[in-house]
């Protein structure tokens, strides 16, 4: 042994000690990097070599140990050092830590680790403590992040890109809530416009026995709000032009919209805070903005028009803010509205948009610098579309909308669990073909069945030890744990608040999903090789309490991943 090794271990004997109990990757990731530092200052080697975050795994070989680290290969070059010495130095002070079974060095200088059974097992107990907390973190804790998201037109019911970001949004929102962020979910009820006025003109063209306008909106729904705004109004249309045209938009959006509100409630989606974007005209905050962005130069007069210098900020062009005719463009109600949002005291703004508007990305970026903040107090998620297949054939036209598929249409398809799981699954980059013949099936087929099914089994399996009266045991000896399928179904359980925090981190509920179809995998192979409640006249082992504190671990984790994403975790089925 070097006696740099030796030196290392003399070192770090006692600060090994004093990571007991290691259950988890993160904490695995923290002993790693703090031996690391450790070694590297006993050198007077430079520490800034070191990643922020160690990286720790699960090998996909389990023989390869039940984790492992390359941060020997990540940083012994730049040291000037041999990478295999280098890891077999840790390993010397790694594998002293208690919970450690074995460090090993493989290849050129990849980090084995090895946990003991007892240790593995303390996140058993860390879960049962935890309940419905385990899992959350405080990533974004004391952040105040506004999470807008679907922002529907009220001209129609929600169609399928808007169902996606209903599933998706919502879930992001709880991520975000899980890791400490204090977050409001808003809706941009977009009530001034030109699309509101093709729709008041197709409301009052059916409400007239005429077919909808060429350039207005169809559908069966069109027929049935005329119907109501004639019920609640029914001189309406003998009204003077501006009367008649004032009372189907103020009466045909409340009716529309109050259809809207009630689909995203069943759905299991609701906000915080229905802003309106006419309010933003009516109460001069789009005036003010303008005025302010003029004054400061970063509005300027061109062809009649007045234009956003946004190309000063990374778009493709400037962009036209009030037009030549003095009405002002729809980008001056976006300024004016994250205006409104930072004063409201957000500390970041999430807009969640579909694939038509890419071209926001930097538009509100550019917006945000032009106001003076920090373009990264704007954030930008783009989703793509939604197709549904059914028979392996698309699925086109809705029972109301005339030719869009709407979020009632998936419901009534497949209900709202299965809808709500499919469409949050999948990252919101892909185009997403939604097989129905699929989500209707009761069968591990379908993933939302499979993972549901995996929690329904686990609260049957706790009925069943209720009935036999084996209640779960504070003591449990955890270190009885030690089949190959119990350590995978035990650091399976570990991973979720990793996962967790990542999925906040980088805005992808979908993880959370993936996740659940791990660990009900890991699930379902351990229940098939390990017995858990006695049989016949057998009596409970120290065993039989130590199977049943996994089951109940697991069914907690399974029940709080599956409340992120807005589904519910049945305990029958």
């Amino acid at each position: 042994m070097s006696a740099c090794r030796w030196h290392l271990v003399a070192v770090n004997r006692e600060h090994a000690a004093t990571y007991t109990r290691l259950v988890t990757p993160a904490a695995l990731a923290d002993l790693v990097r703090s031996s690391a530092v450790t070694l590297l200052a006993a050198r007077g080697l430079d520490q800034d070599v070191l990643p922020e975050k160690v990286t720790v795994e699960r090998p996909r070989n389990p023989e390869h140990g039940d984790y492992a680290t390359n941060i020997a290969l990540q940083i012994a070059k730049k040291l000037g050092l041999k990478p295999r010495e280098l890891a077999e130095a840790l390993a010397e002070t790694i594998g002293q830590a208690d919970g450690v079974e074995a460090a090993e060095v493989a290849g050129p200088g990849f980090l084995n680790l090895r946990l003991a059974a007892d240790a593995q097992g303390e996140v058993v107990k860390q879960v049962l403590a935890a309940g419905d907390e385990y899992g959350k973190g405080d990533l974004y804790a004391g952040t105040k992040i506004n999470l807008e998201f679907v922002s529907a037109n009220p001209t129609g019911p929600i169609h399928l890109g808007g169902t996606r970001w209903a599933a998706v949004g919502d879930a992001l929102g709880r991520v975000l809530g899980a890791q400490g962020a204090d977050v409001t979910r808003e809706y941009y009820f977009n009530d001034a416009g030109a699309q509101i006025d093709r729709y008041v003109n197709s409301l009052i063209a059916a409400a007239q026995g005429e077919p909808a306008p060429e350039d207005g909106y169809a559908g069966s729904y069109i027929n049935d709000i005329a119907a109501e705004v004639l019920k609640k109004e029914p001189s309406a249309l003998s009204m003077p032009e501006a009367e008649r045209r004032e009372t189907f938009r103020r009466i045909g959006i409340d009716l529309m919209f109050g259809e809207i509100k009630q689909s995203l409630h069943d759905f299991g989606t609701d906000f915080d805070v229905y802003f309106h974007e006419d309010s933003l005209h009516a109460s001069g905050a789009v005036a003010a903005v303008v005025g302010e962005l003029k004054e400061s130069g970063s509005l300027y007069p061109a062809e009649g028009a007045w234009w956003l210098r946004s190309k000063d900020h990374g778009d493709d062009k400037d962009r036209v803010v009030i037009k030549g005719d003095g009405d002002p463009a729809y980008i001056a109600g976006d300024i004016a509205y994250l205006r409104n949002k930072i004063e409201r005291g957000f500390d970041l703004c999430i807009y969640m948009l579909g694939a038509d508007h890419h071209g926001y990305v930097v538009r509100l970026k550019a917006a945000a610098a032009a106001l003076g903040y920090d373009p990264a107090v704007v954030e930008v998620l783009i989703g793509q579309m939604v197709n549904l297949v059914s028979d392996g054939k698309p699925v086109r036209m809705s029972k109301r909308a005339g030719t869009v598929v709407t979020m009632e249409d998936l419901v009534e398809a497949v209900g709202v669990d299965a809808a709500r799981y499919e469409l949050a699954r999948y990252s919101v980059d892909s185009t997403l073909d939604v097989d129905l013949d699929l989500l209707r099936k009761h069968s591990s087929e379908n993933p939302v069945y499979y993972v549901q099914y995996a929690h329904a089994r686990l609260a049957s399996l706790q009925r069943n030890a209720a009935d036999l009266k084996l209640d779960t045991d504070p003591d449990v000896d955890l270190g009885l744990l030690t089949l190959p399928r119990e350590g995978d179904l035990i650091r399976t359980i570990g991973e979720f608040p990793t996962v967790l925090r990542k999925a906040a981190e980088l805005r992808e509920p979908h993880r959370v999903a993936r996740y659940l179809e791990s660990l009900a995998s890991a699930y379902h192979k351990f229940y098939d090789v390990a017995r858990i409640l006695p049989q016949g006249d057998e009596e409970a082992t120290p065993l039989t309490y130590a199977r049943l504190a996994l089951c109940e671990a697991t069914r907690q984790v399974l029940a709080n991943g599956l409340s992120l994403l807005g589904v519910s975790a049945p305990e029958r089925m």
